[in-house]
C-alpha cells in the first residue's frame, strides 16, 4: 500500500467530480504520495451529502493489548513463519 497513490488535482476538481456539498480540508496541497498514517484528503457520506474531510490514510494497526493473538488470527502467522 505504501505509495501506491497520489494526489494530482486540486480541491475544486475533486469537488465537482464527486459533487461534494461539504468541504473541511482547506488549502489542499500536492500530493505525489500518499502514505500510511498520514493525512490525506477523503469524501465521505454524510446523510444525504457529500463531504471533503482529511483523514488518517491506511490500515489500522492490530490491537496493542499485550495479551495473546486469538487463533483465527495467530492460524496464518504460525503458516507464514510469523509468531502466534
Amino acid at each position: 500500500m505504501c505509495n501506491l497513490y497520489s494526489i494530482t488535482t486540486n480541491q475544486e476538481a475533486i469537488r465537482a467530480l464527486f459533487r461534494v456539498i461539504n468541504r473541511y480540508v482547506g488549502n489542499l496541497p500536492p500530493m505525489p504520495g500518499v502514505f500510511p498514517d498520514y493525512p490525506a484528503p477523503v469524501v465521505r457520506n454524510a446523510g444525504t451529502e457529500r463531504e471533503l474531510i482529511t483523514m488518517r490514510w491506511g490500515m489500522p494497526p492490530p490491537p496493542r493489548t499485550g495479551g495473546p493473538l486469538s487463533p483465527t488470527s495467530a492460524t496464518p502467522l504460525r503458516r507464514n513463519g510469523g509468531a502466534g
